[in-house]
């Protein structure tokens, strides 16, 4: 569909149907200059019943509502009549002129009532009711009112959307352009959903020079907080000044920027070190803080000695194994007795390798010599599997933590540590730097540490490879799982997994008349493999397995773009599983459309809602003109408000990234060529082990073979390990008294 055409609209606001308090949003009837009435919507500010406006923006048709027009941005005019002066005052949009005190003004001052209140405020008092000390109070509620209706018209004429420019009156107030003309990067650090380019947008309009300092420091950081997404704790100074040079353009070289990495240096907006054969290196003072405390941190559990504990621990393991009727292997058993022992424990290996159960049993022996073990993991999907796969509490890291956001972030540290003698994390390759310094901070003096994961899955969405730099930092005791056990290697899906970590290809043909686990589906063509895809999804898995296509089928793509991308299959999916029906309520926020019944994920931390990166919910509900909608997320209903949606994308196919920590009872991957950047063992890996019940892979028989031949995953630029080698150093030093 062509996307509408700019429309200009002026009118006058008749009444405000539906505003949101928390946000800008609104839905208003208008009269537009020939007279006829509109329902506009959209996100405005400083905007009143009886206000004239000149809108830009686009005509649409919204199913339930009608034709209506959509608010992109909006230019405030005084009202011209005495009618449209008393109804823009009594709107209740000045504190403290209300219907009553706007009739009166409007008789007293007719026409010139607004030029009263601007410019000869002292004039108000000449209105019965209003004394000097009111007047004063009045004129100045008029203009900081007047003063919003400014900001709003400067921002929108420099290329700022209403949205956006809303943020920025909320973030800044009377300053708001002060702030933008001094320097508008600061946009891009402070306000959020405004990145550099969006900011630089701005500072073109406003005339900056493409070699400002302003301009060129804010490519530097925009370019290190890139790389921060991508998982780096930081960037050697020539990759950082390539990728920087590369954002600004041909207008800047690259010896004009060393100087202004030295003058972000000397605001201490980055940290600067040598970092062995890497040379010279720039990183966010966060992430630096991340690995150097965490460093020192876990430096410092390694050093308190080990505890002696009263208890056979062979014995135990026996009477473990007899209650539960489990036998231990060799590596599960030392597992468990260092875990008891050890003060840093790092429990490693793939699926079918007994994990889960060597942490049951370290819960029952722990117990039983009164040391108290606290269970968490970094999702609450995570969290909730790992409670009910060992009959314990189990919560994520953040509650835990105890986080909150208004008071300050983590509850739990230094001075106030947990009480648990034995911490267990489970999925730790899911851990980042930041959150990783935040469990050992917590951690009190003399309690152990057990992280449990699988290295070999992708490292965490947030920057850092904790759980990979522990083990290569030789600090913790490391136990490598390796022996599959009987039941699950009767599963194709556990034995296909070890074959791709191992860098064989995993069989792909199925038994002939068996049911399997675990299924390859060949289409070379793209677009023949989406439609195969969708077909599986919503026909084919669930007449013959029995799932629900929504809620237990889940789909995991190597990438965002390409016919194979989660964009597309989301689209192709939502409009198979979920097809829009007449007069069904649906919302649109940018380009995506939200509606009952579909499949969503959040996408980035809300700690005020206890939503976090990664969960994946079902709408329960829409309410288009009030500009909100309801996620289910496992029973707890959540809402959210137009503006929010931004956090919230459609989630019948995610990106294997997105899919750490969960495990899905049927799991469908697209496999093709044009995926190539994105082939990796690892990737694969990952995606295979997230399907509990049933695996199927679509695609080319090539692609899995370059996924499974490709170990070489982008390395992070991290420097824990190191950290963690010269702190443990050091604190063998101090021990034998050099």
């Amino acid at each position: 569909m062509a996307p509408a055409e700019e429309a200009t609209l002026d009118g006058t606001i008749q009444r405000i149907v539906f505003k949101s308090e928390d946000t800008s949003f609104l839905v208003a009837q208008v009269t537009s200059d020939g007279g006829l009435p509109v329902t506009i919507v959209g996100e405005m500010m400083g905007v009143s019943e009886g206000l004239p406006l000149r809108l830009k923006g686009q005509w649409v048709e919204d199913r339930k509502w009608g034709r209506q027009f959509k608010v992109a941005t909006y230019q405030l005019k005084s009202p011209e009549t005495l009618v449209g002066i008393e109804k823009f005052l009594g709107s209740g949009l000045i504190p403290g002129i209300g219907p009553e005190i706007a009739r009166r003004l409007v008789d007293k001052f007719g026409l010139e009532t607004l030029d009263v209140i601007d410019k000869a405020p002292a004039r108000l008092s000449e209105v019965a009711g209003i004394g000097a000390s009111r007047a004063a109070k009045l004129a100045a509620a008029f203009a900081a009112t007047k003063h919003v209706q400014d900001v709003m018209v400067f921002l929108q004429g420099h290329g700022v959307s209403a949205a956006f420019a809303a943020r920025i009156v909320k973030r800044y107030g009377k300053d708001a352009i002060a702030v933008v003309r001094a320097n508008p990067y600061r946009l891009a650090h402070e306000v959020w959903g405004i990145g550099f380019r969006t900011a630089d947008g701005i500072a073109e309009k406003l005339g900056m020079a493409r070699d400002a300092p302003e301009r060129l420091e804010a490519g530097l950081l925009h370019a290190l907080e890139s790389s921060a997404e991508d998982g780096h704790c930081h960037l050697p100074d020539d990759e950082l000044i390539a990728s920087a040079v590369e954002l600004l353009g041909p207008a800047v070289p690259p010896d004009a920027l060393p100087p202004r990495l030295g003058a972000l240096e000397a605001r201490a907006l980055v940290i600067r070190e040598v970092l062995g054969h890497r040379g010279p290196c720039t990183a966010l003072p966060a992430l630096w803080a991340a690995e150097t405390e965490a460093a020192a941190k876990l430096a410092a559990v390694v050093r308190t000695p080990a505890r002696g504990i009263a208890l056979d621990v062979h014995a135990a393991i026996h009477a473990f194994e007899a209650v539960t009727s489990v036998t231990l292997a060799v590596q599960q058993r030392r597992a468990v007795e260092a875990a008891l022992v050890d003060k840093c424990v790092v429990i490693t290996g793939g699926p079918g390798v007994g994990k889960t159960t060597i942490v049951k049993a370290i819960v029952h022996l722990a117990r039983l010599v009164k040391r108290k073990v606290a269970l968490a993991a970094p999702t609450g999907r995570a969290a909730k599997r790992l409670g009910e796969a060992t009959v314990a509490e189990a919560i994520t890291i953040h509650r835990l933590l105890e986080y909150q956001p208004q008071s300050g972030g983590f509850q739990r540290d230094e001075e106030n540590p947990l009480e648990a003698d034995v911490l267990v994390i489970d999925e730790a390759s899911m851990v980042d730097a930041v959150l990783f310094r935040a469990v050992l901070a917590a951690l009190r003096p003399g309690a152990q540490l057990v992280l449990v994961g699988d290295v070999d899955q992708l490292p965490s969405v947030g920057a850092g490879a904790v759980l990979n730099d522990v083990i290569a930092s030789e600090a913790a005791t490391v136990i490598r799982l390796t022996e599959i056990f009987r039941q699950a290697a009767a599963s194709k899906i556990v034995v296909s997994a070890h074959a791709i970590n191992a860098g064989e290809l995993p069989d792909l043909d199925a038994p002939a008349g068996a049911t399997s686990d675990f299924y390859f589906i060949s289409r070379e063509d793209p677009e023949a493999a989406r439609a195969t895809l969708v077909e599986m999804v919503a026909e084919r898995i669930p007449a013959r397995f029995g799932f629900d296509p929504i809620i237990q089928v889940q789909v995991l793509s190597p990438m965002h773009r390409g016919e194979l991308g989660t964009a597309a299959l989301n689209k192709a999916l939502q409009e198979k599983l979920n097809p829009i029906e007449v007069g069904q309520p649906q919302i649109t926020r940018g380009e995506r459309t939200f509606r009952k019944r579909d499949k969503v994920m959040q996408l980035r931390n809300d700690y005020d809602r206890n939503v976090f990166n990664g969960d994946i919910g079902v709408v329960a509900g829409v309410e288009p003109e009030a500009g909100t909608m309801r996620v289910d997320f496992d029973g707890r209903v959540v809402p959210y408000e137009r503006n929010e949606l931004d956090q919230l994308v459609h989630a019948y196919a995610v990106s294997v990234h997105k899919s750490q920590g969960s495990e899905y009872p049927a799991v469908v991957i697209p496999i093709a060529t044009q995926h190539f950047m994105m082939l990796q063992r690892s990737l694969l890996y990952t995606a295979v082990t997230r399907g509990k019940q049933l695996v199927v892979l679509v695609g080319s028989r090539r692609a899995v073979g370059l996924a499974v031949r490709n170990a070489d995953a982008r390395r992070r630029y991290t420097w824990l390990a190191e950290r963690l080698r010269l702190a443990t150093a050091d604190v063998t030093s101090s021990a034998d008294g050099g």
